[in-house]
Order: structure tokens, then sequence, then C-alpha cells
């Protein structure tokens, strides 16, 4: 009888894994149909070859910072302004244009240093999708945050609670297939979770991947508007107890090894756990301090904490740069204010020009300005991929109703058919704009970009194949995003 052994493949159809038994069925079942190990391979060859995997970008990313605006920021308003006497009055912004580094590109006024520094970044002003139930925030960021749309939502676009059953976070993903090598928390989530009304933190798990996966979660005690609260950070479980010296908890790892060396009936009951692998990491972690280190701002000098803003949103970029220079793999940046809040957020749906002028627009332009350059200066975009996006754009007319709420006559709705995206580093073209929006706004003219592709273009920066299986919690196989990279943003 023939019999084939080795692992089941349980875990990740990756090519860096060895060929499970039902990797042989299937080359048994492309033989039957005519299709010889030989020639699949010459297939799979050709399919790199055209770009499926490889090409401009790939591989370039060692880390990542995810700028999330959560809310959904105006293009209108920000990035994307039209000229005031081409577009109606409900569509035309309160802010005045100003001219950006790029020749013929236009800013509004409300990013005043970005417009000085967009010779560095790629700007997608073509991000569009057709909602399926994702009009409403929390389904839109599960769908940005995972590349998948949820099984349940509500009229009201309301989710269920988080769940195993869910999809990955793309950072779970990542650090799946890219594993720290340092002494450092792999991922890391910042200042607050993903939230829309009391549902709170979906698409912000390892779902389906398991809890170990799961990021390192920092959200600082206090009110979102309490602007110093990076001030007051707590680690505590990244430090030692004062009585703890590292001689002496060394001295307690080696006792555990011995009395693990005698108890080899408790460690057949928790084979698979792989609890010495896990102790170690923690045990590593602690003991470095390179994550106690990064999390002191106090480290930074006054000059370079004023540059990012002194506010919460500005801070969290700054210990997003910091985190990355000690070693962390993806950093999430959580926009400091739930998804359908009033002040600082970004779910403009009354009294736009007055919040976006005095509260979301400069902490925006200063956070977002201050992380791009300062990362440049320092080397650090080499290796570093930053993208910031919302989970939608805004509507382009003005007090209107596009997803149910009520809007005031300066307000703007939800508007997932076209929006802008920024992407900087990991070999990101430099003074790009991909995609153009119509005369208002409203839809792309041309080179659409789904949340999805923008997932599969992060993927493809970490030299990760989009179309790489894992196994849901039923074992089955999905692909980690069903979408294409779009090459065209790398240099």
């Amino acid at each position: 009888m023939f019999r084939i052994t080795g692992p089941m493949g349980k875990d990740l159809c990756d090519a860096n894994l060895p060929a499970s038994r039902r990797d042989v069925l299937r080359i048994g079942g492309a033989g039957m149909l005519g299709l010889s190990l030989a020639p699949l391979l010459k297939l799979q060859s050709h399919a790199a070859e055209a770009g499926h995997v490889g090409g401009p970008g790939w591989g370039k990313a060692k880390s990542v910072i995810l700028v999330y605006l959560q809310g959904g920021p105006s293009h209108l308003d920000l990035w994307d302004p039209k000229e005031p006497d081409t577009v109606p009055d409900n569509v035309r912004s309160a802010f005045k244009n100003i001219s950006t580094k790029l020749p013929g590109v236009k800013f509004t006024e409300i990013l005043p240093r970005l417009a000085k520094i967009n010779d560095l970044f790629t700007m997608i002003r073509s991000m569009s999708y057709s909602p399926n139930g994702l009009f409403n925030h929390t389904a839109a960021i599960y769908q940005m945050m995972t590349g998948y749309t949820t099984d349940k939502v509500s009229p009201s676009g309301q989710l269920e609670p988080p769940s195993p059953k869910d999809f990955p976070n793309f950072g779970s993903n990542i650090i799946k297939l890219r594993p720290v090598t340092e002494p450092m928390l792999p991922f890391v989530m910042l200042p607050r979770p993903l939230q829309e009304s009391k549902v709170i933190g979906k698409g912000g798990t390892a779902g389906f991947l398991g809890k170990a996966y799961d990021p390192y979660t920092l959200y600082p005690n206090g009110d979102d508007m309490k602007m110093d609260k990076m001030d007051h950070i707590r680690v505590d479980d990244l430090k030692m107890r004062p009585d703890m010296f590292s001689v002496r908890l060394e001295r307690r790892a080696k006792l555990r090894e011995l009395i693990t060396q005698r108890a080899a009936h408790i460690e057949k009951a928790v084979a698979g756990e792989n609890l010495d692998q896990y102790y170690n990491q923690a045990l590593r972690l602690i003991l470095s301090g390179r994550a106690r280190e990064a999390f002191d701002l106090g480290q930074e000098s006054d000059a370079v904490r004023d540059s990012y803003g002194r506010n919460t949103f500005g801070q969290s970029c700054l210990l997003a740069r910091r985190l990355i220079e000690a070693g962390t793999r993806v950093v999430e940046v959580i926009w400091p204010k739930h998804a359908n809040s009033d002040n600082h957020s970004w779910d403009h749906h009354v009294d736009l020009p007055n919040r976006m002028k005095k509260q979301s627009g400069p902490m925006l332009d200063a956070g977002l300005a201050g992380l791009i350059s300062d990362m440049n200066q320092r080397g650090l975009l080499e290796e570093t991929l930053v993208v910031a996006v919302g989970e939608f754009g805004r509507s382009p007319q003005k007090g209107v109703s596009t997803s149910g709420n009520g809007n005031s006559s300066d307000g703007r709705d939800h508007w997932p058919y076209c929006y802008t995206a920024v992407l900087a580093g990991a070999g990101v073209k430099r003074g790009y704009v991909h995609g153009r929006s119509d005369a208002t706004g409203s839809a792309p003219l041309d080179d659409a970009v789904h949340p999805a592709e923008l997932l599969a273009s992060i993927y493809h920066s970490f030299g990760i194949d989009p179309e790489t299986m894992v196994m849901n919690h039923l074992n089955q196989p999905r692909e980690l995003v069903k979408a294409k990279a779009v090459t065209r943003l790398f240099a």
C-alpha cells in the first residue's frame, strides 16, 4: 500500500512549507487530468514570471505602519479638492486650495505640511468599492482590515462582536508568515480599538488564526479627548517587579527547565502547545528591555515630539516610529476617536468646516507629515511601508443622506465610491498620483483600487503572495485576500 507520511499541512499552503499529503493528492489528481508534475511546476513558474509574484516592490517591506483614519475623512476637503468655480455650491469645499510640491496637484489649506512633502509619497485618488451592506463603519472597517465582507450586517450596519471565526486582521497574517527575529512585540495596535457604537474590535483580531497572533494592544486610560494620554502609558506586563533582577529571573527559568525534565507526563499532556517556545519568547522580551524602552516617549527631544503634534494622534505616530526602530513588524495607529463620534473624529455629518479646521485636520497634518518626514530622514522608509487610509470617504454633496444618517447643510455622509489613500516607503513611488476622480469627486475616472487590492499590495510588499492559503476554524483553505497587488504603485 502506498502511504504518504509527513505533516498534514493544516496550517499554511505556503511555498516555504514542506509538501503535505493534500499537496500530493492534488498532484495525483492533476496527473489524472493529463497534467503531470513537471508540466505543473512549469505552469507555476510561468505564473510567477507573469507577475503573480515578484515584480516592482516585491519583498521590499520589512515592517508596516497603518495610520487608520477611522470614521472616513472627506477626500474633497483634504487631498483631492476640486477647483471652486467648477463645482456646485453643495459640493464645493469650504477650504481654499493650496499648491503642493508636485506641479498641478492641489491640497486644501487644511494640509500645509503634507503639501510640502507630497514628493515623498504616493496618493491613490481612486479608492473605490460598491457597498454590500458596507455603508456603515463597522462592516467597512472589517473589509478594510481583513479584505473580506462580513456575514452578518443589520440595516444600521452594526455587527456581532469579534469572533474566533473572523477573518484575521492583515497584521496577524503578516506576523504569521513573517515572524519577528528580534525579542520584540511583533504587532502593536494603539491608542484605541476599532469601534463603532458598542461594537468594539471587529476586524482588529487574529480571528481564526488564534490568539497567538492577536496584536498587543496599547490603549492608555483616559477619555478620547484627553490629548496627553500618551504621556501616561503603562506597560506593566513588559516590566519586571522592582525586586526581580535579571539574574534571578534567569535562575527561575533554569529551575523551570529542571522541573520540566522530571515531569515528562506533564509535558506529554501539553504536547503540541509549544509552551517552552512561548515562555522563552516572553522571557527574552522582558529581559531585553527593547519594548519597554520603545514605549518611553520621554527619550525623544521636545523638538521631535512637537513636530508630530502634542496630542494623542501625533504622539501615537511617534511611538509607531519608535516601535519600528525597535523591531516591531506591524503597527496600527487607530485614529483616537471611535468611528461614529463627534469632536475630533472624521465622521463629519455636521459642522464639517469648523471641526476639520480646528480639530481633526491639524492633527492629521502634523502627525502624518511628522511621521513620513522623520522616517525618511532616519532612512526607515527604505524598508517600512506607511499607509494612511479610512474605511471610505465622504459624500460629494453636502446635506444629503447616503447611509440613513442625518446630515447638516455643511456635513457630508459616507461615500465608499471614491476616496483617497496615501502610501510611502518600501519601494512605493515618490511623488506619484494613482488614478483620478471625476469632476465632483464622486467616482474614479480611471485606475480604481478596491480596499482588497490595497491589502494585496501590502502583502506583495512583504514578498507574500496575496493568494497564499490559510486554514480557517473549519480547516477550510482561504486566500489571504482575493485580489491582486497594484504593482504600478511601486517603483
